[in-house]
């Protein structure tokens, strides 16, 4: 995705005139940014054709099962996504896109997640980078109503459990969705710690994906992937912390993350707990996996009005307040 958006970049840059030479004398590749793949997705595109890159990827996409009747019904049910993610931190797309998307989704409202400062490898956004979010956000409110973007922040659970962004700024989201992303391999005693302290903390909102597994492993270096398995902590006392603070588990539906496990979130709906079914998306074709958290929600059992996203969104931010 990144490297169509740096091509097309390339592309506006040239008039008419210097596009049809550069097609013409087969000289795309020669500009930095242009690739041979998007190189041919330009020339296809410039002639009024459907390109075969696009093609081929709308052919794979129609051999997906369509999602059974109930967890349809399940999914309909969802009014929007608290765990987005933007081109402000390691999301590939603007904000506008992903509303946009969501838009069109039939969702009513999308909670913008950026990470926290903590986490530079997800140029995750400072204080003031923050607050210039929070404008963007008012402004893009105000074109796309009705639909509504929430403001939110997917906020690192630091190693003490305090969260990585300032009080003052966390009291004017409306969504925080807290995170555990380092010291993962940490004993079960001191992550059970970090996670009760987070949840007590009256900012969360959301515990995210709360195992930090990953069920297919991230490419290495060396070309491999390895999965990662979960954290361990005390899941009993984890979601005894969630229902008497008011913090919702997350069913992440990323399809490397499936997070949490079955047999954990069979465990959060017999503590009784509330839960968000979430995307965290980071482009715009990712807000639609939101039917795997529904898959699995049906399957343990999770009671649809336990979700706070198929809640209306001044239900929804009656209980983040």
């Amino acid at each position: 995705m990144q490297a169509f958006r740096t091509a097309a970049t390339v592309i506006d840059g040239l008039d008419a005139a210097a596009l049809d030479l550069k097609i013409a004398t087969n000289t795309l590749k020669d500009l930095k940014g242009v690739g041979p793949k998007t190189a041919a997705v330009v020339v296809q595109a410039h002639k009024g054709e459907v390109p075969d890159y696009l093609t081929k990827l709308e052919e794979d996409l129609a051999e997906l099962v369509p999602l059974a009747d109930d967890v349809a019904e399940f999914r309909a049910a969802l009014r929007g996504d608290l765990h987005v993610h933007s081109d402000w931190s390691d999301g590939g797309s603007p904000i506008r896109e992903m509303a946009e998307a969501a838009l069109a989704l039939g969702h009513e409202y999308m909670a913008l997640t950026d990470h926290s400062p903590r986490l530079t490898v997800a140029n995750g956004l400072t204080a003031a980078r923050l607050e210039r979010q929070l404008d963007e956000v008012a402004a893009l409110n105000e074109e796309l109503a009705p639909f509504r973007i929430l403001t939110g922040i997917e906020c690192d659970i630091n190693a003490d459990g305090s969260l990585d962004q300032t009080d003052e700024l966390l009291g004017r989201l409306d969504v925080v969705v807290a995170s555990v992303h380092s010291d993962l391999r940490a004993d079960a005693k001191s992550m059970t710690a970090r996670m009760l302290t987070a949840i007590a903390n009256p900012h969360t909102d959301v515990l995210g994906h709360c195992t930090g597994r990953l069920v297919i492993g991230r490419r290495q270096r060396d070309g491999t992937q390895k999965p990662r398995p979960e954290s361990q902590f005390d899941a009993d006392a984890v979601f005894a912390a969630c229902v008497e603070f008011g913090t919702a588990v997350e069913i992440n539906s990323r399809p490397e993350r499936l997070d949490p496990p079955k047999r954990l979130l069979r465990q959060a709906v017999e503590a009784g707990c509330d839960f968000a079914i979430d995307t965290d998306a980071h482009a715009p074709g990712q807000l639609d996996w939101q039917g795997n958290g529904c898959e699995r929600a049906v399957e343990c059992g999770v009671d649809p009005d336990r979700v706070v996203n198929t809640w209306p969104a001044d239900r929804l931010l009656d209980w983040t307040g």
